[in-house]
């Protein structure tokens, strides 16, 4: 997310952090410390401790002057303490409220994420989703995916991605006015309840990935006996009380949205590092086939939770038809074909990673190329232009076996995949070579040069438009349809001043196919016709793209509309919104 000022962001709403605490005093130190350079409010609900936990608390707005502590006689149970804290928070005139545990399991940085999403989209709750590391006990997670499948019922949607983090962002006026007009589980029941009961109000739900740790030394105060016993009454009374709510719910799925469609980069990366590294292991120790087993059931809830990636898909294959003059109709098989083979593509990812590709098994196309690469005695380096359509994790991962060939990879921080951090686990070496920035900027030209004057190579994708800007583009026919295409790849790579290839791995047969196409010796931009200059390499790269797209239809992972127009009209990118807001504010 972009840097902004907070105390500018919160003008025209109003948050404050709601903390519950029931005889938690070892991490709540180190929680205050975390938040108290944000300016926020802080309402700590004491939730009936013992005598000596409570003088704690009380004692700690001496120290922060922040904070404002609430106490309760008796303890009412985790949800009994947050709906204390939300009305209480309500009524001192606070707009939105920030639900925080007391034991340090959340990564508080991200708060002002949550409030860029809020600002954007005020009535929403912000749910943090879990991005556990190792500390998380296995006890925990196997609940937690039993109550994922209650509230997908419960919901008739799989719009909540996660209803037991307690690590959320509750518009007051809708959620007061719910507490006040129904009963709620105080407990451990709280979290999961309160979420649905507000998406059955038609209350939006955004998830949002955050860390979230087990301390060492942290405690817990679910009960396993009472509280799973509350936690199934609660999925009782729930699945009974969708039952008369199921024509709405699902009525909602074909409702048409009138606001502009959200940018590439605002799609939420999905799955979790710890997830990822399960797959890996199984991998190691059963090889390819258990892999390949295990993937489906993976895909197939990809497929039907990924409505957005699902039409992408549909519309993709559409036009890779009408583009080939196919009659075929494009069906449900198709489109799970389609993210079959990005599973494949993960698969292929860990096996480069672990070593597990051989030279035997890769195919180089332009293999002059390739020897004049290796065998070069220039110190210049190059630049590789790929893109999103076959491996090209797979061809970073050859050519860091390769000791004559240094390859950097330039990423978005925000999108660099969760797959980077699990391979880390099993082979330090592959992320040593990201370069992960937020934006091209004068920093990342400079270091990119630096490199390329060392002999290193640079890969760029050239098939994903701004994160940060519109209408930096230039429309090149692309399956028959103009689609946008960024500058900014082709632009960094003039100001680099060196060979450019275009990049691309295809799986065919059973064996990798690396292309390496000679683009230009420079693209250096002429002052002149500078335009047209770039209009004509964005064409031709975008024509080799349809070229080797035709090889492998299915081997091209952009699960978006990649045709839709990259105008503020037609397209909505959360970050350009958050910069126009604090460009109002400094006004």
């Amino acid at each position: 997310m972009p840097k902004f000022s907070l105390a500018k962001l919160l003008m025209k709403s109003s948050y404050c952090i709601v903390i519950p605490n029931y005889n938690h005093t070892q991490h709540i130190d180190g929680v205050l410390q975390s938040v108290a350079d944000l300016s926020l409010p802080v309402i700590m609900v004491n939730d009936g401790s013992d005598t000596s936990t409570s003088h704690y608390l009380n004692q700690l707005p001496n120290n922060y002057p922040f904070l404002q502590v609430i106490n309760l006689e008796q303890n009412s149970g985790k949800g009994g303490a947050v709906m204390a804290g939300f009305i209480e928070a309500h009524k001192q005139g606070y707009t939105h409220a920030i639900q925080v545990d007391a034991d340090g399991q959340h990564n508080l940085k991200d708060i002002p994420n949550f409030i860029s999403l809020s600002q954007n989209n005020p009535d929403a709750v912000i749910c943090g989703i879990p991005d556990y590391d190792e500390s998380v006990p296995l006890g925990r997670l196997i609940p937690r995916y039993i109550t994922h499948f209650w509230v997908w019922v419960e919901t008739l949607s799989f719009k909540i991605k996660d209803s037991m983090c307690g690590y959320r962002l509750y518009p007051l006026e809708t959620t007061v006015a719910l507490i006040q007009s129904t009963s709620i589980g105080q407990r451990m029941d709280f979290d999961t309840e309160i979420l649905v009961k507000l998406y059955w109000q038609s209350v939006e739900i955004i998830n949002f990935p955050t860390k979230v740790i087990y301390p060492e030394d942290g405690s817990s105060h679910f009960r396993m006996f009472k509280d799973n016993w509350l936690i199934t009454k609660m999925h009782t009374k729930l699945f009974f009380g969708m039952l008369p709510r199921a024509p709405g719910l699902i009525a909602r799925h074909f409702k048409k949205k009138s606001r502009p469609d959200s940018h590439w980069s605002a799609t939420e990366e999905r799955g979790s590092t710890l997830g990822i590294q399960i797959l890996v292991w199984l991998y190691r120790i059963f090889g390819q086939w258990l892999f390949r087993v295990a993937l489906n059931p993976v895909i197939a809830y990809f497929v039907l939770t990924g409505n957005k990636a699902r039409r992408a898909s549909y519309q993709y294959l559409r036009q890779i038809n009408q583009y080939t003059g196919s009659s075929k109709k494009v069906r449900w098989y198709h489109v799970y074909k389609h993210f079959y083979q990005f599973g494949l593509a993960a698969v292929d990812k860990i096996r480069g990673w672990l070593g597990d590709v051989h030279l035997s098994d890769i195919v180089f196309h332009h293999a002059d190329v390739f020897a004049q690469l290796r065998n070069n005695k220039s110190p210049q380096g190059a630049v590789f232009i790929g893109s999103h359509l076959g491996n090209l994790e797979l061809c970073r991962a050859i050519g860091e076996s390769d000791s004559s060939l240094k390859i950097n990879a330039l990423v978005f921080t925000k999108h660099a995949l969760k797959f980077q951090k699990a391979l880390e686990k099993f082979n330090p070496k592959a992320s040593v070579n990201l370069i992960q920035v937020d934006t091209m900027g004068a920093d990342t030209a400079i270091e990119l040069k630096q490199k390329v004057e060392a002999g290193e190579i640079v890969i760029i994708v050239g098939d994903r438009t701004s994160v940060t800007q519109y209408g930096r583009v230039n429309y090149a026919p692309f399956l028959d349809q103009p689609a946008p295409f960024s500058q900014g790849p082709f632009i960094l790579a003039s100001l680099l001043e060196c060979p450019t290839y275009l990049l691309f791995c295809l799986k065919q047969s059973g064996q990798y196919h690396l292309y390496l196409e000679p683009f230009a010796d420079s693209l250096k931009l002429a002052r002149t016709n500078k335009n047209e200059q770039l209009q004509s390499i964005i064409t031709d790269y975008a024509k080799r793209l349809e070229h080797y797209c035709l090889k492998a239809p299915y081997q091209w992972f952009n699960f978006y509309n990649f045709w839709q127009k990259d105008d503020v009209n037609y397209i909505q990118r959360n970050t350009i919104n958050t910069q126009e807001k604090n460009n109002r504010d400094n006004q």
